[in-house]
């Protein structure tokens, strides 16, 4: 049994120089489990976790093709919020958030969640407008929001540009105090750790390259390290739910696209809130580290190749400086993309598939990080129960067929747009 992590534990291997145990055992797979979840990042870890701790069900494996945070859960921007409006959708995020709020000690392992804050600008009235609906909506749900107005927003970010002759000019926002950040990384690390610790196997190296079938029943999976039986298989890939959906004779409404993230060079500390720029999507956030981490859309063209493309680069370097122009001559450290799974109303799917035995959760295009915790913990029910969560019937995956897109950001069904 793998110890739990304490203040107690640090001072007495650093006194004796005891070494740590594996944070995760590395077993082979069996040749069966109660459930078989596809993809070891985020959600499905978190999937798995909940699973054991919440409904007793432990003979779970998780299937990762690469290593533990190689996909989309180690290549984001790290943000946590609830700031949505459409009812479903405004429910499910602040139950994520909540499960945030208690996530390091749950999983005795820190997460590292920093609740910094998180102001979306107006630049106009008509957008302040919107802002102010969205808050509304926010304060009926029981969720903390605010409104600025310009002074406001001038004294707690006084680096932004309020000249008169500004391009986009400020006037106002909304803040949500709760919102903040999270290592990504140890977020895998946690659920991993906390997974296994309730008898999960973490299967590494382990792709997946076919279903089993009975009909259309799904009875388990085959993978280049063998076949695996399953009473339930969930997929849970991001960017490659179309690829590996495809596997079992699935077309879904998805399509796969980068989404870049940039990390400047270290810096004092300046930036104390996570800050979206109502003019532009774009994002921006500073590390522990000093690094001024950002990001905005999708590059607008299918690829799977996690490369980052210049053209982005200048997009986005140019909404960072118009929004703070004192940060216009920092180099840039590093940038790379992940893989977002967008589908055509902005919301993703979570739940059962026409296969029976087969569930998806994918398609969370800007929303999968946040997510996390909320989206393994109602697919775990989903698995479970073998019904969905109230908190997922909404995300159903065939609400097109019954005309029943959920637009959460008012743009029509229209994929590169949200």
């Amino acid at each position: 049994m793998i110890s739990r992590y304490s203040a107690l534990a640090l001072l007495r291997r650093a006194v004796t120089g005891a070494r740590w145990q594996r944070a995760w055992r590395a077993p082979d797979p069996q040749p069966t489990y109660d459930v078989v979840v596809i993809g070891g990042g985020g959600h499905g870890l978190a999937t798995a976790y909940y699973l054991a701790a919440n409904h007793g069900i432990r003979n779970v494996a998780v299937l990762e093709r690469g290593y533990l945070g190689s996909g989309n859960v180690g290549r984001n921007t790290t943000i946590v919020r609830s700031n949505y409006q459409i009812d479903g959708n405004t429910q499910f995020f602040e139950h994520s958030l909540k499960l945030w709020e208690g996530l390091s000690h749950e999983l005795n392992y820190n997460v590292m969640l920093s609740q910094r804050g998180q102001i979306v600008l107006a630049h106009g009235p008509a957008q302040l407008d919107v802002l102010a609906r969205k808050g509304n909506v926010m304060r009926l749900n029981g969720i903390d929001a605010e409104l600025l107005d310009r002074a406001d927003v001038a004294r707690m970010l006084p680096f932004l540009d309020y000249s008169p002759d500004s391009r986009f000019p400020i006037c106002g926002g909304l803040l949500q105090r709760r919102a903040g950040t999270a290592r990504h990384d140890a977020v895998a690390w946690g659920y991993a750790r906390a997974a296994d610790r309730l008898g999960v196997d973490i299967i590494e190296q382990c792709e997946v390259t076919g279903f089993l079938r009975d009909g259309d029943r799904v009875t388990g999976v085959e993978t280049t390290r063998g076949r695996i039986s399953a009473a339930r298989t969930a997929i849970s890939v991001a960017g490659h739910s179309s690829q590996v959906a495809a596997l079992a004779g699935l077309r879904l409404p998805v399509e796969s696209h980068l989404l870049q993230a940039f990390v400047s060079e270290p810096i004092k500390p300046f930036l104390d809130h996570v800050l979206s720029f109502g003019a532009e999507l774009f994002y921006i956030s500073q590390s522990d580290k000093g690094g001024l981490v950002f990001g905005g859309h999708i590059d607008g063209f299918n690829s799977y190749t996690q490369r980052g493309q210049l053209p982005k680069v200048q997009t986005v370097a140019e909404c960072a400086v118009a929004l703070i122009p004192s940060i216009s001559r920092l180099r840039l450290l590093r940038h790379w993309a992940g893989i977002q799974d967008m589908t055509p109303d902005g919301s993703p799917f979570i739940g059962r598939t026409p296969l029976r035995n087969l569930y998806l959760n994918g398609g969370w295009c800007y929303q999968g990080f946040k997510a996390t915790p909320a989206a393994g913990w109602c697919l775990a029910h989903t698995l479970a129960h073998e019904t969905e969560h109230p908190l997922i019937r909404h995300l159903a995956l065939d609400r097109f067929e019954r005309n029943n897109g959920f637009d959460e950001y008012g743009t029509g069904l229209w994929t590169y747009k949200q």
